[in-house]
């Protein structure tokens, strides 16, 4: 299983990485007062609206979802995760699955870990440039080239998305740069 992690940032800084319990505990040592922390998934690069007053207990309390999960294995066959859902094809489609090795079921799940396999590479993009998206739209968008960098981003141009954000806040360029296209930058 992997583990989420969240990036918070604060006053254009990047203050803390970690699990959810990680960055409250690097947030609640440093003295922020009640000025605006923004957390963002790593993974999906979005914005998190999570309250930092309290006990770290009672916030991981209401976000089950982002706490860190233990593989609990039981006894017994594993669990395959099959569930019967509908499909709807035309009555041809139904005529050339009949006709395949192992029956409808298999030979769709066949096409379909075919066509993830194959179209991979375009997903891959389509998810850095989103995840990279998110974040630039919440915390850059008043930032200098900000359209030309989502113009480079989404041409996957790296060189030209590098020269874009080359005047941002260091910590905003290399998060930025690790979401885009899973790269640190090197000093500065």
């Amino acid at each position: 299983m992997i583990t989420l992690t969240l990036t918070a940032f604060w006053r254009q800084r990047q203050i803390a990485h970690g699990t959810l319990s990680e960055l409250l505990q690097q947030i609640q040592s440093i003295n922020i007062h009640r000025e605006s922390v923004f957390i963002f998934n790593d993974r999906s690069g979005k914005r998190l609206d999570i309250p930092l007053n309290g006990d770290i207990a009672d916030i991981l309390a209401v976000y089950p979802e982002l706490a860190e999960t233990r593989v609990v294995k039981s006894r017994g066959r594993p669990k395959l995760g099959v569930s019967a859902k509908e499909v709807t094809l035309l009555p041809r489609h139904w005529e050339w699955l009949a006709t395949q090795p192992g029956g409808a079921s298999a030979t769709l799940r066949r096409l379909i870990d075919q066509a993830r396999k194959t179209g991979e590479p375009a997903d891959n993009k389509r998810q850095r440039h989103d995840r990279a998206y998110h974040f630039m739209y919440e915390i850059a968008g008043d930032l200098p080239d900000y359209e030309a960098s989502l113009r480079a981003l989404f041409a996957d141009d790296e060189a030209a998305f590098t020269a874009c954000i080359g005047n941002w806040p260091q910590d905003i360029r290399q998060y930025a740069l690790r979401l885009a296209f899973g790269k640190e930058q090197q000093g500065d």
